[in-house]
């Protein structure tokens, strides 16, 4: 029986030098990817509970996210409408004054286009937080908050957003033109891709 690409791919990251560490501790490098995927979600890098559970967005900032996209718990899990490629697929540690270490350098760049490369028809693509917008738009706005006032300059195929954390939610008391106006834009491109069967 031959193996496919996709594991292919796993295994390959899994017996990667510079994974070296998380593979003998066990741990699983978490991403998903779907032939059929339309919507690609690409953040920053799992949470610890993510990494712990082997469950990416199953969280308050995932729950939240989808409140945004407008799909239900099912749909994000099982429609295999949408894949999620984080810029590091492990959890990356704290730093020693506490938050998320960022993701490392040079992960995305030689994982991320083999995988892409099996889901021919990505039609949007949300870029949730300053780490991923900085990957994928070498041209964006100077700020985040700039550039996703300004997200429609990166439509159709890049769709940029905050992050969901509860740690955003001042930026959004802030800033009330994301739900009146990023959120709705936002669920009607999901919806229109959701629904297309």
């Amino acid at each position: 029986m031959t193996i496919s690409k996709a594991a292919e791919i796993f295994q390959a990251i899994q017996a990667d030098p510079m994974n070296r560490d998380f593979t003998q501790q066990g741990m699983l490098p978490l991403y998903h990817v779907d032939p059929q995927a339309e919507i690609l979600l690409v953040s920053q890098a799992p949470s610890r509970q993510a990494q712990a559970s082997m469950t990416f967005w199953d969280d308050a900032s995932g729950n939240r996210l989808r409140d945004w996209m407008g799909v239900t718990k099912d749909q994000f899990y099982h429609s295999g409408k949408l894949a999620v490629l984080p810029l590091d697929f492990y959890y990356p540690g704290k730093h020693a004054h506490g938050g998320d270490l960022p993701p490392r350098k040079g992960f995305a760049e030689k994982w991320h286009a083999p995988l892409l490369e099996l889901m021919p028809d990505i039609k949007l693509t949300l870029l949730i937080g300053q780490y991923a917008q900085k990957y994928y738009l070498p041209h964006r706005e100077r700020t985040l908050t700039a550039t996703v006032e300004h997200y429609a300059d990166y439509l159709p195929d890049y769709f940029p957003l905050v992050h969901p954390s509860p740690l955003n939610y001042g930026w959004m008391h802030q800033h009330p033109w994301f739900t009146e106006t990023v959120v709705p834009e936002l669920q009607a491109r999901v919806g229109a891709i959701m629904g297309d069967r």
